[in-house]
């Protein structure tokens, strides 16, 4: 597994994904019609911005239009997903960071949730796992979000991270890809 800065994120998720399975490598789309558009990461750790837009690639397979690959059956499309879900998980894992591991976990579970159920609050929910990765200070945002519905202390405590200007940059880019 290769590690990568910023500008080589698109490259290397290409690349180890083609390698890993020829079906991944038949469902990437052409060089010049691939987005190479950062969403999450911009708002964490350099260290993180590989294994966030791994897994935030395999949550747009899932649930919205993917960056880097193209229309497939559902059946490959669910595995994709889960391959980079796992993928960005190891690459998390590498930083020998358990809380950041288990950080990006809940957040794939809450997801899933809010999905399931049609509730609102993905975008926050990211953006805050993003900007708090691996702190312990993510459990009582996302339990507002879990219990109660409120996305806006995951909002805040993004904010208050990155920035409230970079958070609705993610925010907007986001929507746009999965609404």
């Amino acid at each position: 597994m290769q590690t990568s800065s910023p500008p080589d994120v698109w490259r290397v998720i290409a690349a180890e994904a083609a390698q890993e399975s020829r079906l991944w490598s038949e469902a990437l789309l052409p060089e010049h019609r691939r987005a190479h558009l950062a969403v999450f990461s911009p708002l964490a750790r350099e260290a993180a911005a590989l294994g966030i837009e791994t897994i935030y690639e395999g949550y747009l397979l899932h649930y919205g239009r993917p960056r880097l690959f193209g229309p497939l059956s559902e059946d490959v499309t669910l595995l994709l997903g889960d391959y980079l879900y796992a993928h960005g998980l190891v690459r998390i894992a590498s930083l020998e960071q358990v809380e950041a591991v288990a950080d990006l976990a809940a957040l794939i579970s809450l997801c899933g949730q809010l999905r399931a159920d049609g509730r609102p609050g993905e975008g926050p929910a990211w953006a805050a796992t993003a900007a708090l990765l691996g702190t312990g200070r993510l459990e009582a945002p996302r339990e507002a979000l879990r219990v109660s519905g409120d996305a806006r202390p995951l909002f805040e405590a993004a904010a208050s991270a990155a920035g409230p200007a970079a958070v609705r940059r993610a925010l907007e880019v986001h929507a746009g890809r999965v609404g």
